[in-house]
């Protein structure tokens, strides 16, 4: 096996591992030396392709999170682009709101990384501005960029996770409650 195809083998490996321990473990309890263990890989490969957890987590997000702007930038309508402003706006709420659902354990543990964490990054602007953009072609009286941030803080997956478990809201209500938020209604 060439230098290059070890490299690419150890990458997948680790971002495999990471995505189950992830999905199985609780955050606090994920340590770059849990990874590696369970990649078959040295600490050390971890830490130089990806520097600490985060950054495991944000390349173990990133495919994830592509595919969804790739739907949103360039997909079918509703979704993608040339749908009415209403049923657009819904359509990416909802595509948003799932994206949180299946991907809540790697976006927690992004959340509280540094300060503004969760607001900051490119993945997150995207978002944001995408709902301002919507808002605004859907309700056109409404302060977009105002909504665009309330509904998308009412997406931490912290909140929903909270709201579900410690609250006992069922899933269909919390999505309920972001479209009435869109929608003024």
């Amino acid at each position: 096996m060439t230098q290059r195809a070890d490299v690419l083998r150890n990458h997948a490996a680790v971002l495999a591992a990471a995505e189950t321990l992830l999905h199985r473990d609780d955050l606090d309890r994920i340590t770059l030396a849990r990874i590696a263990e369970a990649a078959g890989v040295g600490k050390a490969t971890v830490l130089r392709h990806f520097g600490d957890v985060g950054g495991v987590v944000e390349a173990v997000l990133a495919p994830k999170v592509t595919a969804l702007q790739d739907a949103v930038s360039a997909g079918d309508p509703p979704l993608g682009l040339d749908g009415s402003p209403r049923e657009a706006l819904h359509a990416f709420l909802d595509a948003l709101f799932d994206f949180v659902l299946d991907n809540r354990t790697l976006i927690r543990a992004l959340e509280n990384r540094r300060p503004n964490a969760y607001y900051a990054n490119p993945a997150s602007r995207f978002w944001i501005g995408e709902l301002s953009r919507r808002i605004r072609r859907a309700v056109p009286s409404a302060d977009a960029d105002y909504l665009a941030h309330v509904v998308f803080t009412a997406l931490r997956a912290d909140i929903i996770d909270y709201l579900r478990s410690e609250q006992q809201m069922p899933t269909e209500r919390i999505r309920a409650g972001l479209h009435t938020i869109v929608s003024g209604q």
